[in-house]
């Protein structure tokens, strides 16, 4: 007898280090699904003792995925794991249904804890089921998206935490751009909208770079509205938000990032460089910081709002060997 696993996941890393982690002593029949859509779709087809489902994915996310196995009566075991881990999401997976909530990265010993009551049927199984995951194959940039995904979800639940609002998650974008390509970029952001901004270099360990990030006007004036800062005069609030916004993002996801590479930050004193400025203009200061960059894109979103902040993580290509140095332990197979 096996332990039939079904692991949804959009990132190919995420559902490979999921799989090699399962104890042996379930005797894993592993099955991968990497979106919500083709999850709904095996559990129609075939039967499963327990599922794995990840949050933030394309086409029918986490809690859609919850959602949809509802309403078909799909009642298998659910324990989301998820670099997700704002307060209001663990609550909301929970309410739609899920066992529990585990946060990235897994550890095998939480995987242990959890498959438990499938050890004392699979510990005498024969045949054995075949490992899958050292067939897995994962590239380099799947191996920045997942990290990244981890590093998002822990300044997502500070930005949460820190407004008590929620945060939505959204499908983060790495790639190498050249300096007339980030400003392109910028300019996608801006959305012809007036835009502030903040700079802040860091750097760890011979790893360099510099963070941006970018509010709207439109999305500042709703800001305020939901936020609690004196309105006396006293302090230019909209510099104050532009402030605590970008400590609170930029910190968050580098102690993220940081964690999982093995590495501690240092960071610069934050630079405004731009406050109401048209989109040119903002981009015409930039000229000269950068030339070509390994840029990490991430859009927040705060809920029932139209309230859009973006930050922007560039990284200088000598810094990448280091990098990619400090996450082989990601991809090594075991």
């Amino acid at each position: 007898m096996t332990t039939r696993v079904l692991i949804t996941d959009d990132s190919g890393l995420a559902r490979k280090q999921l799989a090699r982690s399962l104890p042996e002593s379930i005797n894993a029949e592993v099955t991968f699904a990497e979106n919500g859509e083709v999850a709904i779709q095996q559990l129609k087809a075939n039967e499963f003792d327990v599922m794995f489902l990840d949050l933030t994915m394309p086409v029918l996310d986490g809690y859609e995925t919850l959602e949809a196995m509802r309403q078909h009566g799909l009642t298998v075991p659910v324990y989301v794991v998820s670099g997700d881990i704002q307060p209001k999401a663990q609550a909301r997976v929970m309410e739609l249904g899920a066992k529990a909530f585990v946060q990235k990265p897994v550890s095998p010993k939480q995987l242990e804890d959890i498959l438990e009551p499938f050890k004392s049927d699979a510990a005498s199984a024969a045949p054995k089921a075949e490992p899958v995951a050292s067939t897995m194959r994962v590239g380099r940039r799947e191996m920045y998206l997942e990290v990244v995904n981890v590093a998002m979800g822990r300044a997502a639940d500070s930005l949460a935490r820190f407004f008590d609002v929620f945060v939505h998650m959204p499908l983060p974008q790495v790639n190498v751009f050249e300096v007339s390509e980030l400003t392109m970029t910028i300019r996608h952001l801006a959305n012809n909208d007036n835009m502030s901004g903040i700079c802040q270099g860091f750097s760890g360990e011979g790893l360099a770079g510099e963070a941006l990030m970018l509010i709207s006007d439109s999305s500042m004036k709703e800001l305020l509205q939901i936020l609690d800062y004196p309105d006396d005069g006293s302090v230019d609030n909209e510099l104050e938000v532009l402030v605590d916004v970008s400590n609170v993002l930029i910190s968050a996801f580098l102690s993220g990032l940081g964690e999982q590479a093995g590495l501690v930050f240092a960071q610069s004193y934050p630079a405004i460089i731009g406050q109401h400025l048209a989109v040119d203009k903002l981009v015409d200061g930039m000229r000269g910081t950068w030339k070509r960059t390994v840029t990490i894109e991430v859009s927040y979103a705060i809920g029932d709002t139209n309230i859009k902040c973006d930050l922007l993580l560039l990284l200088v290509d000598e810094s990448l060997p280091l990098l990619d140095a400090k996450l082989a332990y990601l991809l090594d197979e075991e």
